[in-house]
């Protein structure tokens, strides 16, 4: 049998193939516009994912040559956070606002002082991040009550693909986690953080465990997609979530670094820990325990703004080659290209280059954008670490994790070896996992993460170029908070 996994990014859906053996017969991709009406703002028209997502499952369907009868699941790993907000004909009120959205600031400024960062931990596990659902809720009841007054059910992205799919109101726990709406310790909503937001349980959807099946496909569905209406619809899970069941990142003492179009660590725990000053996340898992997890919002896409927007080139090897001995460029960077989340929280933070001097030029700054991301990183693993979470093996995927450069930057940074898997699909093979084990091909996540996923390679750190590194990150660390506050003058002259 296949299960189809649906990986529903930022800017593309990925859909792959993969069978119960784990092989992963195939992948399509289609592309989706992100839309920026202010800066710092970020949206997307759901049905967009809708028509994308059906196109790439068809597309993938018809090269693999297979069978329709042949797919047995589909489940989901998606961009977290954004807020979906449908009236009551199930039609989206306004475009989603999505993770990466820095307007609600303000609000969770208010939320954590009115509240308090201890009492939010208690209630949900987590400070308010402009990220996150509930901050964008109460914006929109600010700024957007005519909408916000039609609001008749909330749902986080991929979740609105379950919906179209099997007419479910439906979520799992793991990205109900990240909506500042959740009750992380106990997996239900918080009826305190409803009534923040004016909201009824009955305007949030029911959860699930990620391996839940939601239901089976709906005729109309069935027919968009080129499937039999028997395909089991499994719940699914947040992108970062599905990526860790991936890359087998699902027991305590595991880690997985994440170099996608945001970078994230991932910290697996047996029994729930929140970091009181809101520096990492605390988010139920898709495995069934709770994760730790930091998130620097552009990772892959600093590289990316500097190489196509900057530079204008997308020969991204060729720009690597250039690049000097490691623990020794002058240069610095700060990768606050959309404001920071973990661990700083601002996202008024905006990105700079400091160090900067006659002889400096694109080899030493291509450099620093992929220090500055490694630089980010460590100070979430560093938090962990502080925590007293294990770390006894740590594996790397992600778009920048393609980069043998990169990687190397990464262990030398954390001083820390990296571990490479067979599977990279990440999110994608992440959702055919969890496809899996809801059609009853497995008995638990972990059980099919870790016989579907192997280390295959590793990435070892040099001790000289680590002990150099340490020099540069000390500097790194006191550079944001030198440059916070004209940071802020300049985010508030882009507002005017």
């Amino acid at each position: 049998m296949l299960y189809i996994g649906i990986d529903l990014g930022t800017s593309s859906v990925k859909v792959v193939a993969a069978s119960e053996d784990g092989t992963i017969f195939g992948s399509t991709t289609r592309t989706y516009p992100c839309l920026q009406p202010k800066p710092g703002w970020s949206e997307q028209d759901p049905h967009r994912w809708y028509k994308a997502t059906c196109e790439a499952v068809r597309a993938l369907l018809h090269t693999l040559g297979v069978s329709a009868d042949s797919v047995a699941g589909i489940s989901f790993g998606g961009q977290m956070h954004g807020l979906v907000a449908l009236d009551e004909r199930g039609e989206p009120i306004r475009d989603a606002i999505l993770w990466n959205d820095g307007r609600s600031q303000a609000v969770c400024d208010e939320l954590n002082e009115r509240i308090g960062s201890e009492e939010l931990t208690r209630r949900c596990g987590n400070i308010a991040f402009p990220g996150f659902t509930a901050p964008k809720v109460i914006w929109m009841r600010e700024n957007e009550p005519e909408a916000y007054a039609r609001i008749a059910r909330v749902m986080l992205p991929k979740d609105y693909l379950a919906w179209r799919f099997t007419g479910v109101f439906c979520t799992d726990v793991s990205d109900a986690s990240g909506t500042l709406l959740f009750d992380v310790a106990h997996r239900r909503w918080s009826a305190e953080m409803l009534a923040e937001c004016g909201l009824t349980e009955a305007e949030l959807p029911h959860v699930y465990e990620s391996a839940g099946v939601v239901g089976t496909l709906t005729p109309e569905a069935a027919a968009d997609l080129d499937l039999p209406a028997s395909v089991k619809v499994i719940a699914g899970a947040g992108d970062n979530e599905a990526a860790a069941v991936g890359m087998a990142c699902v027991r305590e003492g595991q880690c997985n670094l994440s170099l996608g179009t945001s970078g994230t660590v991932f910290f697996p725990m047996a029994k729930m820990r929140v970091d009181s000053h809101g520096a990492l996340h605390a988010f139920a898992s898709a495995a069934g325990d709770w994760h730790l997890m930091g998130c620097t919002l552009s990772a892959a896409s600093s590289l990316g703004w500097w190489m196509e927007d900057v530079l204008g080139t997308d020969d991204y090897e060729l720009e690597q080659t250039r690049v000097g001995e490691l623990g020794r460029n002058p240069v610095l960077f700060l990768p606050y290209l959309s404001g920071e989340r973990s661990p700083i929280n601002d996202a008024s933070a905006r990105g700079a280059f400091l160090g900067l001097r006659r002889g400096a030029g694109r080899a030493e700054m291509t450099q620093a954008v992929m220090e500055g991301v490694a630089f980010s990183l460590r100070q979430c693993v560093d938090v962990a670490a502080s925590l007293s979470v294990r770390m006894d093996r740590v594996t790397i995927c992600g778009g920048g994790a393609k980069s043998a450069l990169w990687r190397r930057i990464c262990a030398n940074v954390l001083r820390r070896e990296l571990s490479v898997l067979a599977r990279e699909e990440g999110p994608g093979f992440g959702a055919c996992v969890l496809a899996m084990v809801g059609c009853g091909a497995f008995a638990s996540v972990a059980e099919a993460a870790e016989q579907l996923n192997h280390v295959v390679d590793t990435v070892p750190f040099d001790p000289e170029i680590a002990k150099r590194y340490e020099g540069r990150y000390e500097l790194y660390l006191a550079a944001y908070p030198a440059v916070r506050e004209l940071s802020h003058e300049i985010a508030k002259m882009e507002e005017s």
